[in-house]
């Protein structure tokens, strides 16, 4: 009897062990593409420019240089002092959208205090890159509406 018990006990253990594996492994696109987003974030808010180009998906690298990039940046950004606050207020997920290339993309919007611009939105493109990885694909800060 013990046996049979436990024969039965390894059986539904592994009858519904990869079923829960495969459930907690996936992961929504709007999830991935924050934690990609929260740390290319990181490193705008540290100044670190031309990390964050590296950082940057293919099709991002195709269209602005890395040049370019940092110089947008300390012109753009720099002005607006340190980050008091961010809160995402939406994630939306987009597989080919027009005018942009095959792929998988995550609009991300943030509400934003600088120190020098309070009341910001900023919206950040992601993309899934061919290596399965998410990566910034645009970058855009504007005044919040009132």
């Amino acid at each position: 009897m013990k046996l049979a018990t436990l024969v039965v006990s390894i059986f539904l253990f592994l009858a519904f062990w990869p079923h829960t594996v495969t459930t907690h492994a996936q992961q929504k696109p709007e999830d991935l593409a924050q934690k990609a987003a929260d740390s290319w974030l990181a490193l705008t808010d540290a100044g670190k420019f031309a990390e964050s180009w590296d950082k940057s998906s293919q099709f991002f690298k195709t269209k602005v240089t890395k040049d370019q990039w940092v110089d947008a940046l300390k012109q753009v950004r720099t002005p607006l002092g340190a980050v008091q606050s961010r809160k995402l207020n939406n994630a939306k997920y987009d597989k080919n959208p027009p005018g942009a290339p095959e792929a998988e993309f995550v609009i991300l919007k943030y509400d934003t205090n600088f120190a020098q611009f309070p009341s910001a939105v900023e919206t950040i493109s992601f993309m899934l890159d061919k290596d399965g990885k998410w990566r910034a694909a645009g970058y855009y800060i504007k005044q919040a509406s009132q």
